[in-house]
């Protein structure tokens, strides 16, 4: 079972896309902070989408495998879009949602006279270029590893 998951060449493609993705952000993250963190490697937002990288990697291995017809296509392809549109959309409007309550926060704070409450993350989803460039990555993933 084991051999057979490692040999899995649509699950290696999408693994392989989240890995490259993830990589090029931590790469580029380690530069502007001038110090690398393993930590860079789980967080969200950021060119290039890891998620898209992922989920076109594997639909597009399942196409070149099953056939670009198949059913196990049409479900992988399926599952793309929502990962994408929950990328682009609902993790953008919940980056906005964090942008409001940090001026909340920071209204507090001032207030209080002291940093008592942390800021969240804003930066969460993924613009159209970052989730291009995701793509692009889960295509030759998927090329690169199904042939």
């Amino acid at each position: 079972m084991i051999q057979e998951l490692l040999l899995n060449k649509a699950l290696a493609s999408a693994v392989l896309g989240w890995f490259i993705a993830q990589t090029i952000k931590a790469i580029v993250l380690t530069i502007k902070q001038k110090k690398f963190r393993f930590d860079l490697y789980s967080l969200p937002g950021g060119f290039p989408s890891s998620h898209t990288a992922s989920v076109v990697g594997l639909s597009t291995a399942v196409g070149l495998i099953s056939g670009f017809d198949s059913i196990a296509f049409a479900i992988a392809i399926i599952l793309a879009f929502f990962m994408i549109y929950d990328a682009k959309v609902i993790r953008g409007a919940a980056g906005k949602q964090a942008q409001s309550l940090n001026r909340l926060i920071e209204m507090y704070n001032d207030e209080v006279g002291e940093e008592d409450m942390a800021k969240l993350r804003e930066r969460l989803g993924h613009s159209v270029i970052e989730i291009c460039g995701g793509a692009i990555i889960g295509i030759l993933a998927a090329l690169l590893i199904v042939g």
